[in-house]
Order: C-alpha cells, then structure tokens, then sequence
C-alpha cells in the first residue's frame, strides 16, 4: 500500500509472496478497522535488506512485526516509533529489550488462540499415547492382527501423570481437559504463585528434573527467551522415564533437537508429538519425520477460522490504543518508559503483567 499522508504511519514488511502464516491480505482491511478510525495509514515497505528496512521505518509511528524480525538494529533506527505490534503469543522475533530501553511498546495477543492449541495438545497427546501413526500405517498394509501387541506394555490413560512445563494460558486449558481424562497433572513454573497451580487442582512441583522423572506425558508450554532456549535438553531427556511421551506445541528452540532425536533413538523416551520445530519450515531430511514413533504437524496449532481475522483485529486494536496515548491490553514489556508521556500507565493487580 503507498504511502500517503495519514497522521499516523504504520510500517510492516512486504510478504515475500505465497501464504502467509497470518492469512494476511495486502489490503489490511481487518487491522484497518481500528486504525483508519484515528488516521493511522499502513505503508507495506518492499524491503531486501535490514538497512532497506530501516531507511523505510525510521520516521514510522508503529511497526508491525510481521515477515521480518525486528531486531536491535531496526529498533536503533525507529527515531518515533511508541509501539510494536505482534499478532501472535509469542514475541521472541521482536528484540523485546532493545525496545523496551528504546522506550517502545511491544503488544501481542496472548489470549486470541488459547482454546485452539489446548485441543491440539490433547489431540496430539493422546495420538502418541494410542499410537495412532503406526496404528494407521498397520491397517494400510494390511497388518491387522499386528497392532494389539504393541499395547501389553501401554498403560491405560486414566490415573496417568501429565507434566506441564511452565503454567501459562494454554497450559491451564490443557490442565482442565485433562483432568476429565483421570490424568493427575503437575507443573513446574518457577516465577508462578504455587496457589495458582493447586487452585486449579494442578500439583506444583519445585524443579524441571522432577518433573521430567514423574511424567508419563510431558508437555511444553514455555516462551521463548534466552532462559528457555534448549530448556529441554538431554539432561533433561534422560531423566525421563523410558516410557514417557514429549509433546511440543510451543516454541520449537524450547528443545535441543538433536538431544531428543537421539532420546528416541537410544530408547531414553516412547515418543514424541510435535507441532514446532527448531528450524521452520523443517528440513523434509529431519529424522524427526520419519519415525514411527512420532507425530508431526505443520505448526498450526493455533489455526482455526478464527485465529486470522481475530489475531489481525486484536492487532489493529492494541496499536491504535497506544498511538491515541492509552495503554495497550496486552503489553510484552508492562515496565517500558513509554517515549510519548501521553500514555497513561495502568497497574496490573498484583503487580503482574497480562501475558502470564
């Protein structure tokens, strides 16, 4: 879209072409719902390069982070830019500390798609559990009366040990369809309250080992950051009881890949589900897809028809809040100085940020 003379100027990346992960059409009808309202234009910039990037951005009043990572670099070069917008949970491609020292909010969506990677999670988890890949392919090549073996050594669901790494807005679903399974669930989130763990009938538990050495099914649900990067490694993998089962529908660089190809090679852990992957799209080479033992999908945990327009929406939202000088909903980074005093800072109860 070309620039115009719009009070407000909005920059995004120009998609490179094809499908976008947000479904995102050129005209940004859904986003402009909320901005055209206060004259806020967005200007797609066809940039090659970081620098192209910058030049385009520099004099921009938002930035959508979307198609390209905004990293310290393109934040140094934001001379007026008060807010970041993110349309998804996660905010690891946005350099969050670099804006907030920059005194630029960065908002996200953490609570658009709960319900969505929650039933995936469980869809994923008991698909593993009742081997569902391997089943199908047996029925394909006419191995009928091969399948029932394979289950004498495979507990029923019920009274099973679910473990939740960290206890956020997906893992809370999680919990509470799990309990309608008979699952005892536990969860190790060190910067969480444990009351708001028992509250919800969930088991704290004090550290990530004991947690990998009691759970049957462990799933992860942790952000991405510098702290949980390879949080899932194989220390970690070892102490797994030889039986369990690891789901991922979070952050693929939560877990150190090449740990958990060989935990399922030399037998450490049963199986694995996984929507995410260290490197996407993933290399088709990747041993990970071609193991009877794991299930796979394309990362769309979160996609239903209604992840699209609402996540672009909540997106046109929050950026227009935070350019007519109000707090967002949803900040990444609720201790910014914010560079324009227009915005009017609202406490959290209890101290705590939105996202958690």
């Amino acid at each position: 879209m070309p620039a115009g003379k719009g009070k407000f100027k909005v920059v995004v990346q120009q998609p490179s072409g094809g499908i976008t992960f947000d479904l995102a059409e050129g005209a940004y009808a859904i986003e402009r719902e909320a901005l055209d309202p206060i004259g806020a234009e967005i200007v797609e910039v066809p940039a090659k390069t970081e620098d192209e990037f910058i030049a385009a951005a520099k004099d921009a009043d938002a930035v959508i982070a979307r198609n390209r990572r905004i990293t310290a670099a393109v934040i140094k070069g934001l001379k007026n830019c008060k807010v970041i917008g993110l349309g998804s949970v996660g905010a690891d491609t946005v350099d969050v500390d670099a804006a907030t020292e920059a005194g630029i909010v960065v908002t996200n969506v953490p609570d658009v798609f709960i319900d969505e990677v929650a039933d995936h999670t469980m869809a994923m988890f008991l698909a593993a559990h009742r081997r569902l890949r391997l089943m199908h392919q047996l029925t394909v090549d006419a191995k009928w009366t091969e399948g029932r073996p394979y289950f004498k050594d495979i507990p029923r669901l019920y009274g099973q040990t679910l473990g939740l790494i960290s206890f956020g807005n997906v893992a809370k679903a999680v919990a509470r369809r799990s309990h309608a399974f008979g699952l005892h669930i536990i969860s190790y989130d060190p910067y969480l309250a444990e009351l708001e763990m028992t509250a919800v009938g969930v088991e704290p538990v004090t550290s990530l080992i004991e947690l990998c050495q009691r759970s049957d099914f462990l799933s992860m649900h942790a952000p991405l950051n510098s702290e949980t990067h390879h949080l899932m490694s194989e220390k970690q993998f070892k102490a797994m009881k030889k039986s369990a089962l690891f789901i991922n529908n979070g952050r693929g660089p939560t877990v150190d890949e090449k740990a958990l190809i060989e935990a399922l090679k030399q037998k450490w852990i049963a199986g694995a589900a996984l929507d995410v992957f260290e490197q996407e799209p993933v290399d088709p080479l990747n041993e990970l897809l071609h193991m009877d033992n794991v299930i796979v999908t394309p990362h769309i945990a979160s996609a239903t028809a209604r992840m699209a327009p609402e996540t672009r929406r909540r997106l046109g939202r929050e950026i227009a809040t935070v350019l007519q000088g109000k707090w967002p909903r949803s900040a990444v980074n609720p201790g910014v100085l914010p560079r324009t005093s227009l915005i009017r800072w609202q406490p959290y109860p209890m101290g705590r940020g939105p996202n958690r």
